[in-house]
């Protein structure tokens, strides 16, 4: 069930049509647009305007609502997805698609409400069931989905998403054998995302027992099913990687003492950090413990700085114009209202005033926007998780990124994935020797030997005291919602089996260890 089955509502409804499709066809057009360019505050007001011409249409309501969540403005989105529930024909489904919306910008309690609405109508389905049990093993709340799970199957004894959750909660119960046996059962049938699911997590299954061939061959089937959906992300990212080489080449160490010194004239100075790296180095674990300290703040994998400080300065340039000439043109009014903007969404998703506590942006996937980082906020401090690349490599590939996304693709097949490890991170290679502000790499095999003395050693660069509850961050995770595959993992204390674990898959590692001899010498871990 997706937007589009809301959309086609539109067509079946008999109502007075109160603007042409083609005036609204081109809004949403524009909105598109709007939003392909990340300028999100264009594409609310078009979806606005959308929605006075016709107040009566439920896609175009549901578009305006995410947008508005995504932007933070929760109230405003609640409302329009009120709107759109009111002239829907069917109210339970569209409860469920404004559900979905709400686990898009990651605001799970109104997400919750609005499954717990539909799966209370007396023609609730066993998908909205599954919906909402999935919220509640997210949040840890396993007799609740567990309930969920069973009226489910009563409806459907053999229903795959029921069985899956099933089999998830097994699992998190220390239950593996439980979990494989239905895993192993009833999926032949199921949609290509389901029995992509099932593979992922029987392989995750099987590598806890020890059985490393049977868990690759399980990571490998379900690899195929995604196959044939990776050819355009893999284009894109081609691309990006182009684009990425380019930027390296251009980019100076007096360029980047040239923005550093221009820190005094872009007032106030703000506390704020990048906690980078690769995906799966780390950087979860790393952000919970610095996140449970009173005076700090994450925000985990947020676009913020993309979308609301290196946007607009992107969009006063013509298409193509290379990053580095589009910050060394920026002028000091627009590196301040991007400062301005970018804090002031940060605020939004908090949900209260970062004050003067220290915010730490965890975005692995932002380590290629260190220039315009120092550009933007040459205050800013740099840590960067490190884990031996083989781990890495191997962890990213075992991870279930559904749906496929642009590097997700990579994930597919291990040399593709070890290209991507080695295009990122020779970003900070490059980068280390050049920038002038603070940096520290942090490793995560000293994290699982040792947190307290890693912790105190992040927290001296970082400027903050020494507080004991950073070594409680697994009971203060669990009061959270992490967006991070590894949700369950941070609320366990620290444990050291995924140390090493390439050497169990050293086999169908040895392909790509050509690619990552350069970082494993160049990390220290030889």
């Amino acid at each position: 069930m997706d937007e589009r089955r809301l959309l086609s509502f539109n067509s079946t409804m008999k109502r007075p049509q109160l603007v042409s499709k083609g005036t609204i066809q081109r809004i949403r057009q524009a909105a598109e647009q709007a939003w392909y360019d990340r300028d999100l505050k264009h594409c609310v007001e078009l979806l606005e305007r959308g929605c006075r011409l016709d107040p009566a249409d439920p896609g175009l309501l549901m578009q305006l609502g995410r947008m508005q969540g995504v932007c933070y403005d929760y109230e405003a989105a609640e409302r329009s997805f009120e709107k759109a529930i009111r002239v829907a024909p069917v109210k339970v489904e569209a409860m469920t698609i404004a559900a979905q919306q709400c686990r898009d910008f990651y605001n799970t309690s109104l997400a919750e409400r609005y499954l717990q609405r539909a799966a209370a109508e007396k023609d609730a389905s066993p998908e909205i069931l599954i919906k909402l049990a999935e919220v509640y093993e997210r949040l840890r709340r396993g007799e609740d989905a567990a309930g969920l799970v069973q009226r489910a199957l009563r409806g459907n004894p053999a229903y795959p998403p029921a069985l899956l959750v099933r089999a998830r909660l097994a699992q998190q119960a220390g239950q593996l054998a439980e979990a494989e046996t239905i895993l192993r059962s009833s999926f032949e049938k199921a949609e290509p995302e389901v029995r992509i699911r099932a593979g992922y997590d029987l392989g995750a299954i099987l590598d806890r027992q020890g059985r490393y061939d049977e868990a690759m061959s399980a990571f490998l089937q379900a690899k195929a099913l995604l196959r044939a959906e990776a050819a355009p992300h893999l284009a894109k990212l081609k691309k990006v990687r182009n684009h990425l080489a380019q930027m390296r080449e251009q980019t100076s160490a007096e360029s980047l003492r040239r923005w550093f010194d221009f820190g005094p004239e872009l007032q106030p100075q703000r506390r704020l950090a990048l906690l980078g790296g690769h995906p799966r180095s780390g950087t979860t674990l790393l952000e919970q413990v610095l996140d449970s300290h009173p005076d700090i703040v994450s925000a985990e994998e947020t676009t913020h700085f993309t979308d609301y400080a290196y946007a607009p300065l992107q969009r006063r340039s013509p298409i193509a114009t290379p990053m580095v000439q589009i910050l060394d043109s920026a002028s000091k009014e627009l590196l301040l209202a991007a400062r301005a903007d970018y804090f002031r969404v940060s605020d939004l998703c908090l949900g209260e005033p970062l004050g003067n506590r220290l915010l730490i942006d965890k975005n692995p996937s932002q380590t290629f926007m260190i220039p315009a980082l120092v550009r933007v906020f040459p205050e800013i401090k740099i840590l960067v998780a490190l884990r031996d690349p083989r781990d890495v490599c191997l962890s990213c590939f075992m991870q279930p990124f559904v749906p496929l996304q642009q590097v997700s693709a990579a994930y597919l097949k291990l040399e593709d994935t070890a290209e991507e490890y080695a295009s990122l991170m020779s970003m900070w290679r490059t980068f280390a020797p050049l920038i002038p502000n603070p940096s520290l790499e942090v490793r995560y095999e000293d994290m699982v030997e040792d947190l307290e003395a890693v912790a105190r050693k992040v927290l001296a660069f970082l400027g903050v005291a020494w507080d004991e509850r950073v070594l409680g961050f697994d009971e203060h995770a669990r009061h959270k919602v992490v967006r991070s595959p590894t949700y369950a993992d941070v609320t366990q204390k620290v444990f050291k089996r995924a140390r090493g674990r390439w050497l169990n898959y050293q086999k169908y590692l040895e392909p790509c260890l050509p690619k990552l001899e350069p970082f494993v010498k160049a990390f220290g871990y030889e």
